[in-house]
């Protein structure tokens, strides 16, 4: 079961299971993204699900030569960056992580709703990572319509401005809560997923946040 979610800014997370296997999910490489960098932290696995500098930079962790055994199943499904079908930036890897009865989603830049197909495989996830800043990725109307369909017990969104954190043309998470009336900012940069529900957004780590 997955202990700690901790955020990391941008699309870029920290997974951390209750046997202490931890996993990073897209992290971004030095100068990607305004006002964030990348916190220096250990893994026993990366996960990337394009190759953007803003979400490919594995070799940014450090990786643990000996750990916990993984103790996920792992499925990607391979989905589209824009509503073009992949012509405007390429392709997109929808990441499952499935253990027991446990499922955990983290959907990268997903760039348009998918077919009934896909959305057959995401529905009902324990948690669902999910972007809504829109112009690279679906927006805040699209991921409240997928939280909707999907029936995720916790979602986390990503992928948006905060601040001076985050590009320019994404979204506000001020803007976001407005235009997803449901999302809460819970004031913390890691949270226990089995004790929280709902569509939230973290803050990033504190070691990710560059200087004014």
């Amino acid at each position: 079961m997955m202990n700690r979610l901790t955020y990391c800014g941008h699309s870029c997370f920290r997974l951390e299971a209750d046997n202490g296997w931890t996993a990073m999910i897209d992290p971004y490489a030095p100068g990607s993204v305004p006002g964030l960098r990348l916190p220096k932290l250990s893994a026993d696995a990366v996960f990337c699900s394009h190759e953007h500098g803003d979400h490919n930079a594995a070799d940014e962790v450090v990786l643990r030569i000996s750990g916990p055994e993984n103790p996920y199943n792992v499925e990607t499904i391979l989905t589209d960056h824009d509503d073009q079908g992949g012509a405007l930036r390429g392709k997109n890897r929808v990441l499952i992580l499935k253990s027991g009865e446990e499922t955990i989603i983290h959907l990268g830049d997903l760039g348009c709703i998918p077919e009934a197909d896909v959305l057959s495989r995401l529905k009902q996830a324990d948690i669902l990572m999910i972007p809504c800043g829109g112009y690279y990725t679906i927006d805040a109307e699209q991921a409240e319509q997928l939280i909707r369909t999907l029936e995720p017990k916790l979602a986390v969104l990503m992928h948006y401005r905060r601040g001076r954190q985050g590009f320019d043309v994404l979204a506000s998470a001020d803007d976001i809560c407005r235009m997803i009336p449901e999302a809460r900012m819970i004031g913390t940069s890691s949270v226990s997923p089995n004790r929280e529900s709902g569509v939230i957004l973290l803050d990033p780590i504190l070691e990710a946040l560059l200087d004014d």
